[in-house]
């Protein structure tokens, strides 16, 4: 099993112009709106708000997108 993410961890993850890195900003475990898209949480399969280091954007993941980097 993944290692648990907690806010404030670092992590990165893939878009389209390759990976890049940041950290979570929330974690949800209910079912949320975010950025006009309806994204499914829950306790057991939680989603991750995370906020990239390069451009300060925030994007929606599962845990499973997610890689936590070394502190």
């Amino acid at each position: 099993m993944a290692e648990e993410l907690r806010q404030g961890d670092r992590v990165s993850w893939n878009t389209p112009q390759g990976r890049t890195q940041g950290k979570v900003v929330s974690r949800r475990t209910a079912d949320f709106e975010f950025a006009g898209q309806t994204f499914t949480a829950s306790a057991d399969e939680p989603a991750f708000i995370v906020e990239s280091d390069k451009s300060g954007g925030q994007a929606a993941h599962k845990r499973s997108a997610l890689r936590k980097l070394p502190a």
